[in-house]
């Protein structure tokens, strides 16, 4: 980055802390974001499925996943360096997980690009790809954040509560938050959510259940978001403000 560069980040940062200590905002509220995050997306067949279980209905939940990220992204990338991992992408019935991006700054445009690639077709190796994802953030010598989106259960022979069990007790405070889309669809069992409830429970975390693209994107912001974005641009998080269920299980 260049001098001018530097300088004028630099101008913006003592002017934001100058602007929150007027509003008596405290020093450490004040503090970027510095856990590193991974995203960890669900791209199994069921994302495929259409939002509405009656006949007719066109809208995939990929879709409408797609339409909150790049709402949500493009805020919480200024403030915190965030990572990819996507599970159940195509071919058919395979229990893939894929690394598509490392931690990096900016990582909006990347994310969305990936995620606007995706062919959801397979499995739901849901575990395997949260393990991963905590392995990429070093989480046994460093914090970090695992946001899990999915809308359905672990197809592939995981156990998403003995992971949050095995992060809590080797992690150096890796948070993991779970994302519930639609997860009153007939095709999930009960057992699934109580399974994605305890992987969160186990590690400090959120588990949000959402059912609309604005729900999505209220999740999205408060699992990857950090204090300081709540004082710069409040009204993004009032209009999203319909009613969403967030609960520590």
């Amino acid at each position: 980055m260049s001098q001018i560069g530097w300088i004028g980040r630099c101008g913006l940062a003592l002017a934001l802390i100058c602007l929150l200590s007027t509003k008596g905002v405290a020093a450490e509220e004040m503090a970027p974001c510095t856990e590193d995050a991974m995203i960890v997306f669900d791209a199994s067949g069921s994302m495929a499925g259409s939002l509405a279980e009656g006949i007719g209905a066109k809208i995939r939940r990929i879709d409408e996943v797609r339409k909150a990220l790049a709402t949500a992204l493009p805020r919480v990338t200024h403030f915190r360096k965030i990572g990819l991992i996507t599970y159940g992408p195509g071919p058919y019935q395979q229990c893939n997980v894929n690394l598509d991006l490392r931690p990096t700054t900016d990582a909006a445009k990347p994310i969305l690009d990936t995620v606007d690639r995706l062919n959801p077709a397979g499995k739901t190796p849901m575990t395997d790809a949260v393990e991963q994802a905590a392995e990429v953030l070093n989480y046994k010598s460093k914090p970090g954040i695992v946001v899990v989106l999915t809308d359905g259960e672990e197809t592939c022979g995981g156990a998403p509560c003995n992971l949050g069990d095995k992060l809590k007790s080797d992690g150096a405070q890796l948070t993991v938050h779970v994302i519930g889309f639609r997860m009153t669809a007939f095709w999930t069992a009960a057992q699934s959510a109580l399974d994605v409830k305890c992987l969160a429970r186990e590690t400090g975390g959120l588990y949000i259940a959402t059912n609309s693209q604005e729900e999505l994107v209220r999740a999205f912001e408060k699992t990857l978001g950090c204090p300081i974005m709540s004082y710069l641009d409040p009204p993004v998080s009032q209009q999203h403000a319909s009613t969403i269920r967030s609960e520590r299980p």
